[in-house]
């Protein structure tokens, strides 16, 4: 005799969550689509203002002057060079702009539930399993949830993007804190100092190297995710990419990819060499 078990309704439980959620804040997700989008077209429209070769400069030399080393501002000089004389520039600002908001927006959120979880022991416990199940869902599955809430476009690929890119933060923040060795936590204490006090000028200061990696890791992580996102109309590189694979074309899709590695071997090396700088400082 054979048992049938029913099916759990997991999926239909899901949709039921998304459809109530975005029933009574469609008009405040709308809202802020709206806010957000005009915000990044005016950041894309100002990178655009500035004459290429200026931009490139500038980034060359700012990648110079926050490492300290020659060989990646040359890198960065001829790489963005190289990427506008592909016909890329419009494409790799873009991708810039939504890397830099996505990333600013897993810091700001990231970083403190980092600290959040490290100072409190039920957080941690709750926020340990949750960073498990988002690091071990595919990278598609985000892109779901987006677009009923933001519709398709930039804003829409911003959201999966800090939803991707936020574990490596929080939980390497949440790591670099435990490290700090208890005998200074203790010698903290033993002088009055309250927990503001040991967080802000200790605990943080010598876990900012870990931190600074798990924004290593959030740059790298919505670099990777934008590019994906070009499927829901984030455009950008991913976009020239998803482009040249609907339309059987290697050499443009080469390009692309190209264009890609060459903004994420830039914006590592850079993050790189500010971790190791805090490090030593």
């Amino acid at each position: 005799m054979n048992i049938i078990i029913p099916k759990i309704p997991i999926g239909k439980g899901v949709e039921a969550v998304i459809d109530f959620l975005v029933y009574h804040l469609s008009g405040m997700t709308k809202a802020l689509s709206d806010i957000t989008e005009t915000g990044i077209d005016a950041l894309i429209d100002l990178m655009l203002f500035v004459p290429p070769w200026v931009l490139i400069v500038a980034i060359s030399l700012g990648a110079w002057a926050a490492t300290k080393k020659k060989g990646i501002g040359f890198f960065c000089l001829i790489g963005f060079f190289l990427i506008h004389n592909m016909g890329l520039w419009e494409t790799t600002v873009s991708t810039l702009a939504l890397v830099c908001i996505a990333t600013l927006v897993t810091i700001m959120t990231g970083i403190p539930l980092g600290i959040l979880a490290a100072m409190n022991s039920v957080v941690y416990k709750i926020t340990m399993p949750v960073l498990d199940f988002m690091q071990t869902m595919p990278a598609f599955v985000y892109l779901i949830p987006a677009i009923p809430f933001f519709g398709l476009g930039k804003v829409a690929a911003i959201f999966s993007t800090v939803i991707f890119a936020m574990p490596p933060s929080i939980r390497l923040t949440c790591l670099g804190i435990k490290q700090v060795p208890v005998e200074l936590v203790e010698a903290a204490d033993s002088f009055g100092s309250n927990r503001w006090q040991k967080l802000v000028k200790l605990q943080i200061p010598i876990a900012t190297p870990t931190i600074m990696a798990g924004v290593n890791q959030a740059i790298m992580l919505a670099l990777s995710m934008v590019v994906i996102a070009s499927m829901i109309g984030a455009k950008g590189l991913g976009g020239e990419v998803w482009k040249a694979i609907q339309r059987l074309q290697p050499g443009k899709g080469f390009e692309a990819g190209l264009g890609i590695v060459i903004v994420a071997i830039a914006l590592d090396r850079i993050m790189q060499k500010i971790g190791k700088g805090t490090s030593a400082s």
